[in-house]
């Protein structure tokens, strides 16, 4: 019989923190669905199948949040019992928001660029550099237990994790040309 944690680290064995070890992560979930085969279950109670399956959604789930930053940091708040979805401090940040639409601009303005994909690896770059410190930010505030500037940061992720799917988005567009 499969029972389910309490919360997706205790599904993995992971400590509850923002650093997850992304490989042991794979490892777990590699064996746990091995343990969760369908195979497995064949021979037992309809319960015991339903049962293996809402685990096995659950742990799909798991991973998936476990191994996603941004997914990952909502639902450390959320095990805190802290909404992250209110973006109201940082639209009224409003240097963030020049710099959202500076890096917006410039990602409009790509395909007039010399070389576009060039200007498109920049861009990431400069995306990929600002969530990379406020990942750093996160942690640390989560860590001291700084909650409302974990939730602001959260915010700030979100913006830049729209940005980055843009500028796949942008990049796959500029592959089909």
């Amino acid at each position: 019989m499969v029972v389910s944690p309490q919360n997706f680290y205790e599904m993995f064995e992971l400590p509850v923190s923002y650093e997850v070890d992304l490989r042991l992560l794979n490892e777990r979930y590699l064996k746990l669905q091995q343990q969760l085969h369908p195979d497995h279950f064949a021979g037992s109670s309809g319960a015991e199948q339903r049962l293996a399956v809402q685990y096995t959604a659950d742990l799909n789930q798991a991973y998936s949040v476990l191994k996603s930053p941004l997914a990952r940091a909502q639902y450390l708040l959320e095990l805190k019992g802290i909404d992250s979805s209110g973006n109201t401090t940082v639209t009224s940040d409003m240097d963030f928001l020049m710099q959202q639409m500076e890096l917006r601009e410039a990602l409009s303005e790509v395909e007039q660029a010399e070389d576009p994909f060039q200007a498109l690896s920049v861009i990431d770059q400069q995306v990929n550099d600002h969530f990379d410190r406020l990942q750093v930010v996160f942690a640390d505030s989560y860590q001291q237990a700084d909650y409302e500037s974990a939730r602001e940061t959260v915010a700030r992720l979100q913006f830049y994790s729209k940005l980055l799917a843009e500028i796949e988005q942008r990049e796959h567009d500029l592959d089909d040309c």
